[in-house]
């Protein structure tokens, strides 16, 4: 990830310029190129899939976006571009900027978030966690499919690890899952998936 050194731009700027652009989140105004890799990529693109067919399975009315940006709160300019988003289709209604742009402001329209770790793992650990559990996001999964994690975060010695963090009230509890473990959502108990399943071949 590279913070960019530009002028500090408003969310709509942001929108406006960059709306488009997959590979670019906005923090507090400073915009941050994720520099996505093919892995990464290929990750996600696993995962999105086992999601998409738990959610057929269990017939929900939840979708996930080609794109979409989260604008975790209204006085900062921030916008995150997750992984992987699950939508509640039924409160899309509910959404001031949906009908123009894939725009979530409203925590109760989203399911679940994936983050797939990269060289930005603090961000994904530490101020996502606060972002996504004060919007009411019921479920945060990060998938560090490298062990790129500080220890605090996923142990010694470090690997691969997957953790999905369940709202609880106003704060997220976690487990985490390493290789060979099957992973358990409370979200989707019918997924069947397991770290070695999506990791890059």
């Amino acid at each position: 990830m590279t913070y960019t050194p530009t002028k500090t731009l408003t969310f709509d700027e942001f929108i406006a310029q960059y709306g488009d652009e997959f590979r670019y989140e906005l923090a507090d105004g400073e915009l941050i190129d994720m520099e996505p890799t093919g892995p990464h990529e290929a990750v996600g693109g696993k995962i999105a899939t086992q999601i998409g067919i738990a959610i057929a399975q269990q017939r929900l009315p939840w979708f996930i976006p080609r794109t979409c940006l989260i604008r975790p709160f209204s006085d900062t300019a921030t916008a995150r571009r997750p992984d992987v988003v699950v939508l509640d289709e039924t409160v899309l209604s509910s959404e001031p900027r949906w009908e123009q742009e894939p725009v979530i402001t409203l925590g109760r329209s989203i399911k679940l978030v994936v983050e797939v770790v990269s060289t930005n793992w603090e961000t994904d650990y530490a101020r996502k966690v606060e972002e996504y559990a004060l919007l009411g996001i019921p479920e945060y999964w990060i998938v560090d499919y490298r062990g790129l994690g500080g220890i605090a975060f996923i142990g010694k010695p470090k690997q691969p690890t997957f953790t999905v963090y369940q709202l609880e009230g106003e704060e997220y509890t976690q487990q985490q899952y390493r290789l060979r473990q099957p992973i358990h959502s409370p979200l989707l108990p019918q997924l069947q998936l397991r770290l070695d399943d999506i990791l890059p071949r």
